[in-house]
């Protein structure tokens, strides 16, 4: 087993529901419920759910990009904050860790602005962390946009004169300028064509080995996580309810909701077939989830116990967590 390099502990972000002219809160959106988990060193994290789950807001809440609600996080020793405690790191020492910490954003046209050049914008984060100024800066940019596949001489080019994927390859010369040792990939491949997130994933692994990087990946791409992400967590309306290495998660699932999402991967085969497990009802409102297991409305195997008590991520193996009451007679 690795360094922990991460570890997330209760982690909670709400939103506030605002109402009238006052602006008077009269509740929130609860997106982000208590999730908790650790990341080795040199691995990779993956984040799956439905939409609207929480993985994204998850991801920046980490980052300390999105104010936290509760919980806390440290990264490599360091407690970037504990809300339950107050404590909170200082923001010169936050600026510092910004450049270990970098993101990739899901839209690669809404992530760059469109006023700047490609250089200025490789260059921005060289700059504001003094690591140069300048033609040194300039040369850096080039550096790192050669290795992520593009030709250094178009950093006076805009991002409207480039492809999706070129541009997603920008955003990710510019996260890795900054050499940071943890990347949060926000659905870094959602936008782009499959024969392009082919080749974004590779240049992902080919740069994690060369710089020894670990990424934390959010996708809806469950066949992309199975072979890409050492570890799996499933999140459903702002908690985890199975987490488990890769290869463990995607042959024996434990929780119901995961085997809901795991059977909705097309077979590779046109002619083979498998059982499709088609979920009843729609997903509960985040502002008003369900009282105990907040999946317990659409699943079949739901007992009184469900309805009463929220169920807690428990040890099956190693490696292996589930949070269900009934895991072991479903299963």
């Amino acid at each position: 087993m690795g360094k922990e390099l991460l570890k997330v502990s209760g982690l909670k972000k709400h939103f506030p529901i605002r109402n009238g002219v006052l602006s008077l809160s009269k509740g929130s959106i609860k997106a982000v419920d208590g999730v908790s988990f650790t990341i080795e060193d040199g691995s990779i994290f993956g984040l799956v759910g439905e939409s609207g789950c929480g993985k994204s807001t998850t991801g920046r809440t980490i980052l300390n990009l999105l104010e936290p609600t509760g919980g806390a996080v440290e990264f490599d020793g360091k407690l970037i904050f504990d809300v339950e405690k107050g404590l909170y790191i200082d923001k010169k020492e936050m600026r510092a860790l910004r450049r270990k910490m970098q993101i990739i954003f899901q839209d690669p046209y809404a992530s760059l602005d469109p006023r700047m050049n490609i250089g200025d914008i490789v260059s921005e984060g060289i700059k504001k962390h003094h690591i140069a100024t300048g033609m040194e800066a300039m040369n850096i940019s080039k550096e790192f946009l050669e290795l992520c596949g593009l030709e250094g001489n178009c950093i006076k080019r805009f991002p409207h004169e480039f492809s999706g994927g070129q541009r997603q390859r920008i955003g990710i010369a510019r996260a890795l300028a900054l050499q940071p040792k943890f990347i949060v990939g926000d659905e870094p491949i959602a936008a782009l064509d499959v024969s392009i997130q082919a080749q974004v994933i590779n240049l992902m692994l080919q740069l994690k080995e060369k710089f020894k990087l670990t990424y934390l990946f959010i996708s809806h791409d469950l066949g992309v996580v199975r072979y890409f992400c050492d570890k799996v967590g499933v999140m459903y309306l702002g908690n985890l309810v199975e987490v488990g290495t890769s290869e463990e998660l995607f042959k024996d699932q434990l929780h119901p909701y995961t085997k809901a999402l795991l059977s909705a991967i097309p077979t590779s085969h046109p002619l083979s077939r498998k059982n499709r497990i088609i979920l009843k009802g729609d997903v509960p409102s985040p502002a008003n989830p369900p009282k105990g297991c907040k999946f317990h409305t659409r699943c079949i195997h739901c007992t009184s116990i469900c309805r009463e008590k929220e169920p807690v991520l428990q040890e099956v193996s190693a490696q292996h967590l589930v949070a269900c009451h009934n895991w072991k007679a479903i299963n």
